[in-house]
């Protein structure tokens, strides 16, 4: 049984129409935190909401307002929506498909880290993210094993020490930037102390979901920092990129962040030549380069979500057919016990 909401909740049209608090972690406070609160926002009647909601499989809703702002009013298929809305066939359960699919219990050598690949290795900065994302490949990993307070980083720092061809840093989670500038700046420091560390990766969907988490005096500490910084955004279609997330990009890109973006390909929502075209061009418009193209997981309650490998190949043909090359992202998919990511060629 999903349980019922009794939160008031404001219609999408007064959200709208009302500026939304400029500091984001009273944005993250204020987002939505069930299915009803976040459909009751998008208009939807009772009698729709008793068509759409399904139990959340133990994977709780949260989606801030400026992402739920974009969203069409009562449209079941909107792509965002889609991504963060709990489905039936979240329930369906496939062999192929389980709670850690790219075995990255195998590369945990110490708590926080995740050592996969020659010459950099991944930093569990956080443990929660500003949005739950449905097709999530970490949505059953074991954070409350991973979690790290500040006191405990050393134990992953030391292991980092001890590894002088780790070059690059990539911080990860959840979400690294969901972290305060306090923890998270301590955190960038630290790094900048291991001398054989050149470069810091920032993974984070905030800079598309909250983009107000991108302030000033977090553009300013990455551009002081000694590593070259680099953030990897994720947005998975157009309709993401509005005004506010362009104005975000401008920023970390004048405060010399270089910026990528990874996709995933998810089946109803952008696994079309249309939608991941308008997706590379808006990208690059304000600043992003589209990096990869993740071919979906196997992960436990994501069925609903998959694209062939011969669909996706085929997708991506199209885009090379009709877009300049560096507009087309990567292919790729991971695979436990490869040295890298598997790159696939359009067909």
């Amino acid at each position: 049984m999903i349980p019922q909401s009794t939160a008031q909740v404001e219609p999408l049209s007064l959200i709208k129409s009302t500026s939304l608090p400029e500091d984001w972690r009273t944005q993250l406070r204020e987002a939505y935190r069930t299915p009803q609160a976040l459909l009751t926002a998008l208009g939807f009647s009772n009698t729709q909401q008793k068509a759409l909601l399904a139990d959340d499989q133990g994977f709780t809703t949260l989606v801030p307002k400026a992402f739920v702002q974009k969203m069409q009013p009562q449209d079941p298929k909107d792509p965002l929506l889609l991504q963060v809305l709990p489905q039936s066939q979240e329930a369906i359960h496939h062999l192929e498909f389980n709670n850690d699919p790219l075995q990255e219990a195998h590369f945990n050598p110490v708590p926080g880290v995740v050592h996969k690949y020659k010459g950099r290795a991944l930093l569990i900065a956080a443990g929660h993210c500003a949005i739950n994302c449905r097709y999530c490949f970490r949505r059953h990993y074991p954070y409350n094993e991973q979690k790290l307070e500040r006191t405990q980083w050393q134990q992953s720092l030391g292991y980092i020490e001890q590894h002088p061809d780790i070059e690059e840093i990539i911080l990860s989670g959840g979400d690294p930037l969901a972290l305060t500038d306090p923890q998270l700046f301590s955190l960038i420091e630290a790094i900048e102390g291991i001398a054989h560390i050149k470069r810091l990766r920032i993974h984070s969907r905030l800079p598309i979901v909250l983009p107000q988490r991108i302030t000033l005096e977090l553009c300013q500490r990455l551009e002081r920092s000694r590593l070259t910084c680099v953030m990897v955004v994720h947005a998975n279609h157009a309709n993401e990129l509005a005004a506010d997330v362009a104005l975000a990009c401008d920023r970390l890109h004048q405060h010399k962040v270089k910026l990528l973006n990874q996709s995933v390909l998810l089946a109803q929502v952008n696994d079309n030549l249309t939608s991941l075209k308008h997706l590379s061009e808006r990208l690059f418009e304000i600043g992003v380069m589209p990096y990869y193209l993740h071919l979906p997981d196997h992960v436990a309650g994501t069925t609903h979500f998959f694209v062939s490998l011969a669909r996706s190949q085929s997708i991506v043909a199209q885009m090379q057919a009709c877009m300049s090359g560096y507009l087309v992202p990567k292919l790729v998919r991971e695979e436990p016990g490869k040295l890298s990511k598997t790159l696939y060629s359009p067909r």
